[in-house]
């Protein structure tokens, strides 16, 4: 990606954070990069064409950060020690896995634009299978998996939906009350049966 194009996509993120869909307004969007609007239509096919770029790169960016935040650990580690590093990576710095303006903001937009709506479902589906393979092996089934892992994203989503949403440190404090909870390892699942492999 041409380093414009990025500078343009994150800004539309900045300002999405800041003022919603509304204000995303590419004159507005090239003052604040300094940037012509010749620069704009070199790297965009028009408004719906940025609004389509942005919403791609949000979408690869949250599941990136998440499935590599997985990744660096390995999946082997066991479900205790992935969300506990996943809770570490919940911080105040606006790049890791907690961006609650981001997701406000694409969440209220996606209740009037279809397109918004189909990229949000994807995210949550994303990131709730995500999870779910990280919960897989402490539990008994594929649906306890879905369940556990549940109660981690849907506290981030309601954490992000308050007013004033819930700050970061005070959501992986939540996360560090839960932890836990976590079965250790490929330990036993609530029923005391071993998980299969």
């Amino acid at each position: 990606m041409s380093t414009a194009r990025e500078r343009w996509l994150n800004e539309g993120l900045k300002v999405l954070a800041e003022e919603g869909a509304a204000g995303i307004r590419i004159d507005r969007i090239a003052a604040r990069l300094n940037l012509s609007k010749g620069s704009f239509h070199h790297h965009f096919d028009g408004a719906e064409g940025y609004k389509k770029a942005l919403l791609t790169h949000f979408e690869h960016l949250s599941i990136e950060t998440l499935e590599n935040a997985i990744a660096d650990v390995g999946e082997s580690a066991g479900a205790s020690v992935i969300l506990a590093r996943l809770t570490e990576l919940v911080r105040p710095s606006g790049t890791g896995l907690y961006r609650p303006e981001i997701d406000v903001a694409l969440r209220a937009w996606a209740t009037w634009d279809a397109d918004v709506r189909a990229v949000q479902t994807r995210l949550d589906e994303a990131r709730l299978s995500a999870l779910q393979r990280v919960w897989r092996s402490a539990v008994a089934s594929d649906e306890e998996a879905r369940t556990a892992a549940l109660l981690p994203y849907l506290l981030a989503v309601g954490a992000t939906v308050v007013f004033p949403p819930v700050d970061a440190d005070q959501l992986r404090d939540l996360y560090e009350i839960l932890l836990p909870l976590v079965p250790a390892g490929s330990g036993q699942a609530r029923d005391g049966t071993t998980p299969p492999p």
